[in-house]
C-alpha cells in the first residue's frame, strides 16, 4: 500500500499548489516531483515500486490536467473521478508489488520516538497521505461528484452553496475529525458528528423554506440536494481514508 500513499500525498501536495497558485503548469510538475521525492525518502527502488509509482506519476499529472480543463470548461466532470477511481483501485489490486516503507522515513520515525507505538512507517506514510487528501483535494472530489449530478450550476451563476456558507472550511474541518476518531477506534463518536452536522444544518435548511430566492432562482429543493449529496459524498471520502489506514 505503499504506493496508494505515494499517489495520495502527491495529488494532495499538487492540488493544494494548483489552488494556491496561478499558474497551471506548477501542480503538474510538482505531483511528479513528489513521487520521485517520496521514493528516495521512502526507499520505493525495487522493480514493483517503481511500475506502481510511475502510474502513480501518470496519475497525478491526469488528474491535474483533467480537473484544470474541468474548471476552465465547467464540463468533463467525469473524466477527473475516472481517473482518480481507476489509479487508486489500480494501485490497491497491485499493492502485492509494492514493499514497504523504509530509507529516510523508517529511520526518522524510530528517532524521533513518536508516541506510535505498533504504527509501522508504511502506515504512517499512509496517515500523511489520508490526511492531506482531507484538504484541496477532498474538496475538489466533492465539487466533482456536485457537478456530475447536476448539483453545481455553471461558472458565474448563482449557486446552491451561496445559501449555505463555510461548507469549503466545515468539510475538510469535518473528514478530519471523521478520520481521526474512526482510525482512534471511536466509531460512535464518528457516527456523532455526522449527526451533529444534519442537527446544525437542519435549522438553517428549514428556515429558506421561508424565504424566497432573493432573485438567484436558487430554489429549497437545489440547497438540500447540494448539501446531501455534498455531505455524503464527503463522508464516504472519510470513511474510505479511514479504511486504507486500517488496511495498511
Amino acid at each position: 500500500m505503499s504506493a496508494v500513499a505515494v499517489l495520495l500525498i502527491a495529488i494532495g501536495i499538487a492540488d493544494a499548489c494548483r489552488m494556491s497558485a496561478r499558474g497551471a503548469w506548477l501542480p503538474v510538475v510538482v505531483g511528479p516531483v513528489v513521487v520521485v521525492a517520496c521514493a528516495a525518502l521512502c526507499a520505493l527502488w525495487h522493480i514493483g515500486d517503481i511500475a506502481l509509482l510511475a502510474t502513480a506519476a501518470a496519475a497525478t499529472i491526469a488528474w491535474q490536467l483533467l480537473c484544470a480543463r474541468s474548471e476552465r470548461a465547467d464540463a468533463h466532470h467525469l473524466a477527473p473521478l475516472t481517473v482518480f477511481g481507476v489509479s487508486l483501485g489500480l494501485l490497491i489490486v497491485l499493492s502485492g508489488w509494492a514493499h514497504k516503507v523504509g530509507g529516510g522515513v523508517a529511520l526518522w520515525s524510530k528517532w524521533a520516538a513518536l508516541p506510535l507505538h505498533g504504527v509501522s512507517p508504511t502506515r504512517l506514510v499512509m496517515v500523511v497521505g489520508v490526511v492531506l487528501l482531507q484538504f484541496a483535494t477532498g474538496n475538489q472530489l466533492v465539487r466533482l461528484i456536485l457537478a456530475s449530478v447536476g448539483a453545481v450550476r455553471r461558472a458565474g451563476e448563482p449557486q446552491p452553496s451561496d445559501r449555505l456558507k463555510g461548507g469549503r472550511l466545515l468539510g475538510p474541518m469535518e473528514r478530519l475529525l471523521i478520520l481521526s476518531l474512526g482510525v482512534g477506534g471511536q466509531v460512535a463518536a464518528a457516527s456523532a458528528v455526522v449527526a451533529a452536522k444534519g442537527i446544525i444544518r437542519f435549522p438553517e435548511l428549514n428556515a429558506q423554506k421561508s424565504r424566497n430566492d432573493n432573485g438567484t432562482g436558487v430554489g429549497i429543493d437545489e440547497v438540500t440536494e447540494y448539501f446531501l449529496v455534498g455531505s455524503f459524498a464527503s463522508w464516504l471520502l472519510a470513511l474510505g481514508s479511514m479504511a486504507l489506514v486500517l488496511a495498511t
